[in-house]
C-alpha cells in the first residue's frame, strides 16, 4: 500500500481489525497490556518483536523492519525507563536511547508509506516540577522540570513535538497520549527501584511472609497521588487511536486522587498483613500533590473502569503467582 492521501476512505481503527498493528515494547507493563486489549478485542494481525530481535535504538534495523512488514498502525509503548537512582547515575542512557527509539519509529513510519495512525506514549513527568494542580495539558513547557528526571523528560517532550513536526510537515496522523501514574500486572517489584505502589505491595508481602511486628513508610503519609490501572490505560489508547487526530497531547488519569497513607493501609488490607503500620515522619515527603487533569480525554468519551482496590487485589495476585514463585 503506497502513502494514503487525504481522499482515500479510511476505515476507523476500531473497524479496521484485521489491519497490521505494530506494538512497540510488548514485554513492558504498558505494552503487555495493550497487546491484551488488542487480542481481546478481535485484531488478527498484531506484529511483536523483542529487543533481542528488533534494537529500536538502531535506525537502520527499524527501517528494514517497517520496510519489510509494512504496519498500518504503530503504538509506540517502547522506552527506557526507571526510577529516580537510575535517572541519576545514568542520564546519557535515558536521554539517548529514548530519543533514538522516537526518532526511528516515528521517521521509519512516515518513510514505509503505510502507517494510517501513530500513537506515541509519554509520562507525566514532562510537566514543569510546580505546575498546576490538576494539571492540564498547556502546563507543558511552562515551567522547569524535576531535576531527578529531566533527561527522560525532555526526550519524551521531544516526542510529542517531534509528533506534532510531522503532522504539520507531513501529514502524519501521530498523536501522543501522557499516562498518569500505572500500576497491574508485569509491574517491576524490584526492591531498589520500583514505584511506590509496587515497592508497598513487596514490603507488606515480605512482613507478612516473615511475622514482621511492623513495616515503616517513609515520610507522613499525606502527599496525593493518583493511580491508574494500566488495563484503563490500554482501553484508553484504544480510544485514542480509534477517536483522536488533534495535534496537542492527551492526559490520561483515573480522576482520583488517594493519599499515600490511605494506599497503605489498603494495600496492607489487600496483602493480609496483620502489624503495625509505622509512619517515619522525619523522612522526606515529596511533592505534595500530583494529579493530572483527565478532563480532555473525559470530555471526549472516555473513563476509567477500574476501581483502586480492585485493582490493587488483581495485582497483588499476579504478584504472588510470578514474583513470588519465581516465575519473572
Amino acid at each position: 500500500m503506497g502513502t494514503v492521501t487525504a481522499a482515500d476512505p479510511l476505515p476507523s481503527f476500531l473497524a479496521d481489525k484485521d489491519a497490521k498493528v505494530f506494538v512497540a515494547g510488548h514485554r513492558g507493563l504498558v505494552g503487555s497490556a495493550i497487546l491484551r486489549r488488542l487480542l481481546s478485542l478481535g485484531f488478527t494481525d498484531v506484529v511483536v518483536r523483542t529487543h533481542a530481535e528488533l534494537d529500536l535504538t538502531r535506525q537502520a534495523d527499524v527501517e528494514a523492519f517497517f520496510a519489510a512488514e509494512k504496519p498500518h498502525y504503530v503504538i509506540l509503548a517502547a522506552a527506557k525507563v526507571g526510577g529516580i537512582h537510575a535517572n541519576s547515575t545514568f542520564p546519557a542512557d535515558f536521554i539517548a536511547a529514548n530519543l533514538q527509539i522516537q526518532t526511528n519509529v516515528v521517521d521509519a513510519a512516515l518513510r514505509c508509506g503505510s502507517v494510517r495512525k501513530l500513537l506515541f506514549l509519554g509520562s507525566s513527568c514532562i510537566y514543569p516540577k510546580f505546575a498546576p494542580q490538576p494539571i492540564p495539558e498547556d502546563a507543558l513547557l511552562s515551567g522547569p522540570l524535576e531535576p531527578t528526571n529531566e533527561w527522560y523528560a525532555v526526550a519524551k517532550i521531544a516526542g510529542i513535538k517531534m509528533c506534532q513536526a510531522y503532522r504539520i510537515q507531513h501529514g502524519l496522523d501521530a498523536v501522543s497520549a501522557m499516562p498518569t501514574n500505572l500500576y497491574g500486572p508485569q509491574d517491576n517489584f524490584h526492591p531498589e527501584n520500583s514505584h511506590v505502589l509496587p515497592a508497598l505491595i513487596r514490603r507488606f508481602h515480605e512482613a507478612k511472609a516473615s511475622n514482621a511486628p511492623e513495616v515503616v513508610v517513609w515520610g507522613s503519609g499525606s502527599p496525593l497521588r493518583e493511580f491508574l490501572h494500566v488495563d484503563d490505560l490500554a482501553d484508553a489508547v484504544i480510544f485514542l487511536m480509534d477517536q483522536y487526530s488533534g495535534l496537542e497531547h492527551v492526559n490520561v488519569g483515573s480522576g482520583s486522587e488517594v493519599t499515600i497513607k490511605e494506599l497503605a493501609e489498603l494495600v496492607k488490607e489487600v496483602v493480609g498483613f496483620q502489624g503495625k503500620l509505622v509512619w517515619d515522619s522525619s523522612k522526606p515527603d515529596g511533592t505534595p500533590r500530583k494529579l493530572m487533569d483527565n478532563s480532555k480525554i473525559q470530555g471526549m468519551g472516555w473513563k476509567p473502569k477500574i476501581a483502586l482496590k480492585e485493582g490493587l487485589v488483581e495485582t497483588y495476585k499476579w504478584y504472588v503467582e510470578n514474583v513470588v514463585s519465581g516465575k519473572k
